[in-house]
């Protein structure tokens, strides 16, 4: 997309926005190449900092196809906050609709219209403790297998480094690297034309979520886990290992009440001690 196209809010957003990202952080930005040039596409990345959607809205903005976010719908409507998420052509996701695929039908229309929709599949920080990527949600899926676009991975690190996941303080000093790979589009052509059940989107997102971590191995040097971190399962077995533990406690607590409650208890007498003392 021409800068030209760019906008007047995206481009106040630049001019708050680039200053202090150029003084903090160093850049080792890669793959630009694999950015399209024209038409409608899906970024997916990873997620590992408060920082990292800004930094990688710099990369993204340097190449001239700016990121249009998925948010909230309600954050459009009010004051200065709302004005600079329409202003900038931010993606309203509407997740009281009951319709999965009408909750992501502004991305549809944006990519339609030839716009780069980046999406975080994994919805959130990534909880996996060394910062590989998670388990993605099947959004940026639907959309693609909707609208049949190129899907571009694209992995980041170094924010992480600057504001790691849920601290409250930067680590300014040594000055951080912000690195960023961006993969050529991930085939989904196999998924094209069949239904889109849960589990053709579970497949689709794991392919996608694999292009990513590929890419965070390579920035990295090293390998990620075989299994990639389960918020959901990690729920489910500690909510397991919780019920355990309460139904061991309430064991332990019963049979240290048992000898007091018989200890109290008139001896029970058998028919035939009745007979003999009558």
């Amino acid at each position: 997309m021409p800068r030209r196209r760019i906008g007047f809010w995206y481009r106040f957003a630049a001019v708050l926005c680039k200053p202090p990202l150029v003084v903090l952080i160093k850049r080792d930005w890669r793959g630009m190449e694999n950015i399209p040039a024209e038409g409608g596409f899906i970024t997916a990345v990873n997620h590992n900092s408060h920082v990292d959607p800004f930094a990688y809205a710099h990369y993204q903005y340097n190449t001239g196809r700016v990121p249009r976010f998925l948010a909230k719908a309600g954050l459009f409507r009010k004051g200065f906050v709302g004005a600079a998420m329409r202003g900038t052509g931010q993606i309203p996701v509407y997740r009281e609709s009951t319709d999965a695929l009408s909750a992501f039908r502004a991305a549809i229309d944006a990519v339609e219209r030839g716009e780069c929709v980046a999406f975080y599949p994994e919805g959130t920080l990534t909880r996996d403790p060394d910062g590989w990527p998670m388990t993605g949600k099947t959004g940026a899926a639907r959309v693609a297998l909707q609208t049949r676009c190129p899907v571009i991975p694209i992995a980041q690190w170094g924010a992480n480094e600057l504001l790691p996941p849920y601290a409250k303080k930067p680590h300014l000093l040594p000055r951080k690297t912000h690195h960023v790979l961006a993969g050529p589009p991930v085939d989904l052509s196999r998924f094209y034309g069949k239904e889109m059940s849960p589990d053709l989107l579970k497949e689709a997102t794991e392919v996608i979520m694999a292009a990513v971590t590929r890419l965070l191995e390579e920035i990295r040097g090293e390998k990620a886990p075989e299994t990639p971190y389960d918020p959901r399962q990690v729920r489910i077995e500690q909510r397991r290992r919780t019920a355990a533990q309460e139904k061991a406690q309430a064991q332990v607590r019963a049979d240290a009440q048992a000898p007091a409650d018989t200890a109290g208890a008139a001896p029970v007498r058998t028919e035939r001690e009745e007979g003999q003392g009558t």
